[in-house]
Formats: C-alpha cells, sequence, structure tokens
C-alpha cells in the first residue's frame, strides 16, 4: 500500500514537472507567436498573482496592463483602471476586481481605454475621479472610464523604471521581470520581483 502511494505520488510530481517545466513554456512560446497575442505596442497583458493581504493569509491580485512603449529590451508598462465616480471612490491600488478583470479578458478589444496625461488626473482637486475637466478634455471618457495613465517621462529618470520590465522575459519565459534602479545609475533585473503572465492580447 506504502509503495502503491509512493509510486502514484511520484507520478504527480513528474507531471507536474513535465506540464511546469515543459508543456507550458512550449504552450507559451507557441501562443505568443501569433498575431493576436504577441507583444507589441498597444498590447493588454493580464497578470494574476499570489500575494499577502497585509495578515497572515494570501489573496489573489490582479492586474492589466497597456504596453506604452518598448525601446530595446524596456517596455514600458501602464495600468488600466477606471475613474471613480464623484462620490463612490474605488480602491487606490493597481489591481482590479475579479469579476472586472475576467470580464476584460473577453471584452478590452472592445471598450473605449482612453490615455489621460498624469497631471490631469489630479485638476480639480478631485485625484483619479471624473469630473467636468476630464470630459471636456477626454470626450471618450463619456463612452468609458477605463484610462491608463499617458506617460511621458525620459529613460534617464529613476521614475522611468517603474514599470518597465524585460522584453525578452516576456517573451521567452511569459514572466514580467521589472528593470529597477537599484542604489544605481545602472539598470539591473530584479528576478525576485517576477510576475507571471496569463494573457497578452492584441
Amino acid at each position: 500500500m506504502k509503495k502503491l502511494l509512493l509510486i502514484s505520488f511520484l507520478i504527480i510530481i513528474i507531471l507536474y514537472a513535465f506540464k511546469h517545466f515543459v508543456y507550458n513554456p512550449y504552450k507559451w512560446k507557441k501562443t505568443i507567436n501569433t498575431p493576436e497575442h504577441k507583444l507589441q505596442l498597444g498590447s493588454f497583458i493580464f497578470s494574476k498573482q499570489r500575494g499577502s493581504n497585509g495578515s497572515q493569509s494570501l489573496q489573489n491580485y490582479y492586474f492589466i496592463f497597456k504596453v506604452i512603449e518598448i525601446n530595446g529590451d524596456y517596455v514600458r508598462l501602464s495600468v488600466i483602471r477606471q475613474l471613480s465616480e464623484k462620490g463612490k471612490l474605488k480602491q487606490s491600488d493597481f489591481s482590479t476586481s475579479k469579476d472586472a478583470y475576467n470580464i476584460l479578458k473577453n471584452s478590452i478589444l472592445k471598450i473605449t481605454i482612453t490615455p489621460i496625461l498624469s497631471a490631469d488626473l489630479y485638476k480639480e482637486g478631485a485625484s483619479y475621479t471624473l469630473n467636468d475637466y476630464l470630459l471636456d478634455k477626454y470626450p471618450s471618457l463619456k463612452q468609458s472610464r477605463y484610462y491608463f495613465e499617458d506617460v511621458k517621462q525620459n529613460a534617464d529618470s529613476r521614475e522611468y523604471f517603474s514599470l518597465v520590465y524585460s522584453k525578452e522575459k516576456i517573451i521567452k519565459n511569459g514572466k514580467l521581470i521589472p528593470w529597477i534602479l537599484n542604489n544605481s545609475t545602472k539598470p539591473e533585473l530584479a528576478n525576485r520581483l517576477s510576475k507571471n503572465i496569463e494573457l497578452i492580447l492584441n
């Protein structure tokens, strides 16, 4: 009986290893070479992460990004979010809800998503909230409150590397591995901050 359980356990480990190290990478490389899912300027990247919720338990976090720049190995992203309605403030973090994440996986290509300059998000004293100023300057917000920050930054600045990831790692490994400035003027890859990519859509 114990021998049978051991054999079953080993088979499970082998199957898991095969899926994780052989099948998943093969499937990713095949998928990312198709027009619908390849990495390019304007791509939407969906990433689901497991992390701490501030206590001793873990929970899932859901992120949606738009590729706003590709410069060599630097892939700069901007978070897809929704402007709050007046009096109904949304959470201020970058993640979205599970329901919204799943809905957008099937509909994001049909939704109007407005690029908004960072400075404009603080106009009229209400940060990240839909207001008359934004509606006048960005009429497309009348169709949808979804937006991304249209960030204009110098590649030499520290702020530039807040959401910059390795193009090579995205294509080869299906992971978001950031370039960071770690007490230096020379960017380095931070493998410890890796995030899994679930889907790329064009």
